[in-house]
């Protein structure tokens, strides 16, 4: 696997090399970001950001775990953050946003939370989807949870509904919750070894085209002088 040099940026120090996971619900994309993060040696944040987002706005995370990924209030979800019915949803997210983009100033894996839109000023970003077929979601779930198959899909498909919401009322409908992935991986056909594997494979990749660039550059700038 080879990345154009023209694609990405050498200064690692403004835009370093970060992975951003979007999942559907039930795709394991939790324990996927796990088993990367052991993988690749760079640190890993899912509830972590919850957690940092929740103490910055007074909240316990069990309020805030209430909003996480979800919208309270569809009514208002394209008006702007200057309106004072914004919900505690709206708050929170706020927070979620300053801590993403701290995290995001250096090498690391950021799970969920619109972090790939957040970061989309990132050349140096790698944003990916974990995702399988809805009955494999289901099964996955069902299976987990020691529940029937009827338990499991209504709440897959709740969870999956209130995650697609989120990514249309806080990128005010500029990103879905499937659009713009640099990458998709099928947990259901490649299992959760075999999504690391791909994943790592594109993380490293992209860290050899960075150091290309931050190569070619310096020889040019040698050539000048």
């Amino acid at each position: 696997m080879s990345i154009d040099t023209d694609s990405v940026s050498p200064d690692t120090d403004t835009y370093p090399v970060v992975i951003t996971i979007a999942r559907d619900f039930g795709a394991e994309g939790h324990e996927i970001g796990k088993m990367l993060s052991l993988e690749l040696g760079i640190p890993f944040y899912d509830n972590e950001l919850l957690v940092r987002a929740s103490e910055r706005a007074g909240s316990s995370v069990s309020d805030a775990a209430a909003y996480d990924e979800q919208c309270a209030a569809e009514l208002f979800a394209f008006l702007p953050d200057a309106v004072d019915a914004r919900s505690a949803g709206d708050k929170l997210f706020a927070h979620v946003v300053e801590v993403v983009q701290e995290l995001g100033c250096k090498s690391c894996i950021i799970e969920g939370r619109l972090s790939d839109y957040i970061l989309r000023d990132n050349p140096n970003q790698i944003s990916v989807l974990v995702t399988a077929p809805l009955e494999a979601r289901i099964e996955i779930v069902r299976r987990k949870r020691g529940w029937d198959e009827k338990r499991a899909k209504k709440l897959v498909k709740k969870m999956q509904r209130g995650r697609e919401l989120f990514y249309e009322r806080y990128s005010k409908g500029k990103c879905g919750l499937h659009d713009h992935k640099d990458l998709i991986v099928n947990r259901a056909r490649f299992g959760r070894q075999g999504c690391v594997d791909i994943i790592a494979a594109a993380y490293r990749a992209k860290v050899a085209a960075v150091e290309r660039a931050a190569s070619e550059g310096a020889s040019a700038a040698e050539a000048a002088e």
